[in-house]
């Protein structure tokens, strides 16, 4: 139990007070902002742009620059995510959960080959390839790239994304040595399954009643 502990945690020793308070506070409002989009409701987006905004400056301090173009897009995200969620179709309704149209699908495909160019290119000016983590990043920023992109429009394959990127993250960040991250990573996993069924349940009355 001893060895584990340290394996999670040891690293905390040489981390500021500060960094680490700061770092269990992004955390608890990341878990706010899954929740809250399990539950398709607004407050998904302003608690998601709190915990972001702590995570770019952490992420960035730690030289984690992957981790931290995902945070810095979450952030433009949420807010563009906040005004479609709020805009209405019409004088009553707000935009819907819906699934991905096929010009959806490609520009889907797009986004994540653009993701993983735009990680490869930042990587090389600053010459991140180092270890075999940077490659993982790349990889799990393409996928919260387009993950987040489709929350932002309501659609539920959002989740699907989120789930593999969640998974991938886990033991990721326990390997980096950010233990509280990677504990947020692995709660996030049952939130997205959970929102998976949710908005699926969701769409299923909305396509009934329309």
């Amino acid at each position: 139990m001893l060895e584990l502990f340290n394996v999670l945690f040891e690293q905390y020793k040489t981390y500021e007070t500060v960094d680490i308070v700061l770092e269990i506070i992004a955390v608890i409002f990341g878990f706010l902002s899954v929740w809250f989009s399990k539950q398709n409701k607004i407050w998904v987006f302003p608690t998601g742009i709190i915990s972001t905004i702590i995570f770019v400056y952490l992420l960035l301090k730690w030289g984690l620059l992957g981790d931290m173009m995902i945070n810095a897009y979450y952030f433009v995200m949420s807010i563009y995510g906040w005004y479609l969620w709020t805009r209405k179709n019409d004088n009553i309704h707000f935009t819907p959960i819906t699934k991905m149209t096929s010009k959806e699908n490609k520009i889907a495909i797009l986004l994540f080959i653009a993701a993983l160019l735009f990680v490869f290119i930042i990587y090389n000016i600053f010459d991140k390839w180092t270890h075999w983590t940077a490659y993982i990043d790349t990889i799990t920023t393409a996928i919260f790239f387009v993950g987040m992109w489709l929350m932002a429009k309501r659609k539920i394959e959002n989740w699907i994304f989120w789930i593999v990127g969640d998974l991938i993250s886990i033991p990721l960040y326990i390997y980096k040595g950010f233990a509280f991250t990677s504990f947020q990573y692995f709660g996030f996993t049952f939130i997205a399954i959970f929102g998976y069924l949710a908005w699926k349940k969701n769409l299923h009355k909305t396509q009934l009643t329309s």
